[in-house]
């Protein structure tokens, strides 16, 4: 997830309010996780009372997912098999990426959104995050060990 972190283009957050944790445009830290975790975690969020996942963007090859949470997560991140890229509250600069086109034959998939920010809240929660997180490698565990 190295090269999204160096784009240059960023897009505006959202006015923050008292619903959850906010951030300042241009400003989080990002938690990647493997594909799968991740991609079970976005379930077990969406699926929740109150659905709670932020913005999540894939890697090109769609190894890993990136979480965006508030800045200063990564200083108390200690989620086994994932990572926390802390940004000293200056924030990854991300694209406000378009609707790519599915590329054809073999050719690699573009770095891209799962979630993009406006259609989401504008961060995880890293308590919920990592709540879903140990949820989602319980499931697959469980999944995998049925054979």
């Amino acid at each position: 997830m190295s090269e999204i972190g160096s784009q240059s283009a960023t897009w505006n957050a959202p006015a923050p309010d008292a619903d959850g944790p906010k951030l300042a445009a241009g400003a989080w830290d990002l938690v990647t996780v493997p594909v799968r975790q991740g991609l079970e975690a976005v379930d077990i969020l969406r699926r929740g009372a109150t659905p709670a996942v932020g913005p999540v963007v894939h890697d090109g090859a769609c190894d890993t997912l990136g979480f965006l949470v508030p800045p200063g997560t990564a200083a108390a991140w200690d989620m086994p098999g994932s990572a926390c890229t802390g940004t000293s509250g200056r924030g990854f600069r991300l694209p406000e990426l378009p609707e790519l086109p599915e590329p054809a034959g073999d050719a690699p998939r573009p770095t891209g959104w799962l979630l993009p920010p406006g259609d989401t809240d504008p961060v995880t929660d890293p308590a919920v995050l990592r709540k879903a997180l140990g949820e989602a490698a319980r499931l697959i565990e469980a999944a995998d060990g049925c054979h």
